[in-house]
């Protein structure tokens, strides 16, 4: 039996990119079910690390999402054939880059505490720019006067936008949308955060991520199908 630790180090020879915050996402999303210590502590059987190692290459190989995923597993363990691969080198298609940029942005905020010059240097701006990205609400700093990792990955999207032509004023309507979103997403999960139970309270958090998920996916789903429709 391993802890999450040395979990993380066999599987990083793979996968350098995992984190241990990645490892508890995926249990928290029932795609792994570590045995506990009475102290609380994980531990982690073979079998364990190689569905951790499967869920992991299925992301990165075949971009396949969670719940896919999780039907592979499910299939496996009833001793069926799981449903048939995409090809390892098929381009992924908008929800699927939405699914991937998602996790991606979760992994990379963990932590995460920038300056305003470090945050205008990893974006790619000047200052003028994030003055204009702050008197539109599409980025803050926190209390400390700090970035998070959000605020980071919200800054780079910005300025990636700018460079097509789309201006702050222009994503106005993009961030009244997702507090829209938030808004719905909570109503969800409130309940559950406020529970005694802290499994129920790890629910709740592995909740809000696939209701942003599905958000993200939904919006990727109508502006593509709404570019189709254009003449």
């Amino acid at each position: 039996m391993l802890s999450i630790g040395a979990v993380l180090a066999h599987l990083r020879d793979e996968f350098p990119e995992v984190t241990i915050s990645k490892i508890r996402f995926l249990e928290a999303e029932g795609l792994v079910e570590p045995q506990r210590t009475p102290s609380g502590y994980r531990k982690f059987s073979p079998a364990d690390v190689e569905r951790l190692a499967y869920v992991l290459r299925m992301q990165r190989d075949h971009y396949l999402p969670l719940r896919v995923i999780r039907e592979h597993l499910d299939a496996m363990e009833r001793g069926e054939a799981p449903p048939a691969l995409p090809s390892a080198d098929a381009r992924p298609g908008p929800m699927e880059e939405a699914d991937r940029e998602l996790v991606a942005a979760a992994e990379a905020s963990s932590g995460v505490r920038l300056g305003r010059a470090e945050l205008l240097a990893a974006a790619g701006a000047g200052d003028g720019d994030l003055a204009a990205w702050e008197s539109y609400g599409l980025v803050a700093s926190g209390p400390d006067g700090g970035y998070d990792g959000d605020a980071l990955q919200v800054a780079r999207l910005v300025a990636e936008l700018g460079r097509y032509g789309l201006e702050p004023r222009h994503l106005r309507a993009m961030k009244a949308a997702a507090d829209r979103e938030v808004a719905l997403v909570e109503q969800v999960v409130a309940p559950l955060r406020r529970h005694r139970n802290p499994q129920t309270r790890a629910h709740a958090e592995a909740t809000a991520r696939e209701l942003a998920t599905l958000s993200v996916r939904l919006h990727a789903a109508m502006v593509q199908a709404g570019l189709r429709t254009r003449p």
